[in-house]
């Protein structure tokens, strides 16, 4: 394995330090390394990221959105609604490696706008779509994760090289707070857009819109070319050898090792091993609740007599829209919490941002199956379950990114972020709405038709996720065990 290009370059620069000192007799002062990107460009470019990611998640959460009207316009059992949601997942995890290596070495500010340009374009396509046409409904779907996966394997590298160690948690923080704020937004838009035009169509009409903006946004204030913060980038900065992290010279590509390589050195990095099988824990559940946890809420009510079954063109979206604001408030919360306990708790404990995600995992899992067990009598209290539910799974976003990016290499992070993303994507939410969907219709086919068994097929299918919850801490807690050495492994 190659070592790191400052420790190459070093000879080097101490070569020119030194010859200058000689040129007049004078001890050569230190070097400053400019500062490339003033803090207010720094921000721009940030707050550019962030409406694309929240571009970005809205679309994902439409179909769940509406997924009632979708499920009686195509005529679909439990199984085959839940094929969407796993379609795109599974495209969305298999494009991210993809995305991860041309990332590492090619133009970033490029992929992404190319990202943004066809997922808004494939989105405006599927509200076309008409009711015998449900396999291209489905291909849809699928393209649209794969563009998707350019912007989530990407966008969090950029605020990593934009921002050293002690800032980058809160601006990841502020990131990854629209992904709870785009989901909520996506459940509330797409039963808004039902509602207010009679067709759920046209849920998939505003997203291109916004989308066409966040590309031109990119295009105008997102530098071409954004400089490294890493120890080799400043070493070839200073003696004058690059500009930027996407102008790559000879002498940095040299340094480059094979994908193979990139991902033969991750697999033995414990902590990163470890914190993934925490985050497919996490995407598991999330996938799960975030696709069905709607359709449960308004079974719960049907069988309590609180609402009618759906007879009508047009469903009861008031579930959408409530679960949306559940999940815009208690993302937000959720994540700047975790923050928050992050930066406290790391002054005194080394082992603190796993062991936060550890027990709000164990907490978010008993949460979820009390919210199950009570839905049938008291909605109330799932709705309350629910949100405390969610706001623990919330800490954990930011923080497993941060882990993430302290214990790889920076080298490395394109890759390891799009490893992440396949293992977590494809153990996790790519299989959970399929798998809750399958479930629920196996014990509904071994009972008598009725409302009755209706929700309480939802309802057993759904405790898989509380005790994927309860793994998904344990790996955590393992975590624990190897993060200092990883660290100060990737420090070299």
């Amino acid at each position: 394995e190659h070592e790191d290009t400052s420790l190459l370059l070093q000879p080097l620069l101490e070569g020119q330090i030194s010859g200058a000192a000689a040129a007049d007799g004078t001890q050569c002062p230190s070097v400053a390394v400019p500062r490339n990107s003033p803090a207010k460009r720094d921000c721009l470019v940030v707050a550019v990221l962030c409406f694309g990611n929240l571009i970005n998640f809205i679309d994902w959460f439409i179909v769940p959105g509406i997924l009632l009207d979708i499920q009686k316009y195509f005529g679909l059992s439990d199984g085959k609604t839940g094929l969407l949601q796993t379609v795109f997942t599974l495209c969305y995890m298999l494009a991210a490696p993809i995305f991860g290596y041309l990332g590492d070495r090619y133009n970033r500010k490029i992929i992404l706008a190319a990202g943004i340009f066809f997922w808004s374009g494939v989105t405006l396509a599927s509200s076309f779509i008409t009711q015998s046409h449900y396999r291209i409904f489905v291909l849809s779907r699928g393209l649209v994760g794969i563009g998707s996966a350019s912007y989530s394997t990407i966008a969090p590298t950029i605020i990593a090289d934009l921002f050293e160690e002690g800032k980058r948690t809160t601006v990841l923080s502020i990131f990854y707070i629209f992904i709870p704020v785009g989901s909520g937004c996506g459940y509330m838009l797409a039963a808004g857009m039902a509602k207010s035009t009679g067709d759920w169509h046209w849920a998939f009409r505003v997203t291109p819109c916004m989308g066409g903006l966040a590309l031109i946004l990119l295009i105008l204030l997102v530098p071409h070319k954004i400089q490294r913060k890493t120890a080799a980038h400043r070493a070839l900065s200073i003696s004058g050898m690059i500009g930027g992290a996407d102008e790559k010279p000879d002498v940095y590509r040299a340094t480059r090792t094979s994908w193979c390589q990139d991902v033969g050195s991750l697999v033995k990095n414990c902590s990163f091993v470890c914190s993934s099988l925490g985050l497919t824990a996490m995407a598991f559940v999330t996938g799960a609740l975030g696709m069905w946890m709607p359709l449960f809420l308004y079974r719960a009510q049907v069988v309590q007599g609180l609402v009618p079954p759906c007879l009508q063109d047009s469903c009861n979206s008031s579930n959408s829209l409530i679960f949306g604001g559940i999940t815009i408030g208690t993302g937000i919360l959720g994540i700047i919490a975790g923050a928050e306990a992050a930066r406290r708790l790391r002054k005194i404990n080394n082992k603190a941002d796993p062991l936060i995600c550890a027990t709000s995992m164990f907490i978010s899992a008993l949460c979820l199956y009390i919210a199950l067990m009570v839905a049938q009598s008291n909605i109330l209290s799932t709705f309350i379950f629910i949100a405390f539910g969610e706001v623990f799974l919330s800490v954990n976003w930011a923080v497993v990114t941060d882990i993430l990016l302290y214990v790889v290499a920076p080298r490395r992070q394109s890759t390891a972020i799009a490893l992440q993303i396949l293992v977590s994507h494809l153990l996790g939410d790519a299989g959970s709405p399929y798998l809750i969907g399958a479930i629920s219709n196996a014990i509904q086919a071994r009972n008598v038709p009725s409302l009755q068994w209706s929700f309480r097929s939802m309802q057993y299918s759904f405790v898989t996720c509380a005790f994927v919850g309860v793994f998904g801490g344990g790996f955590f807690l393992l975590t624990s065990f190897y993060i200092e050495e990883d660290r100060k492994e990737a420090q070299r």
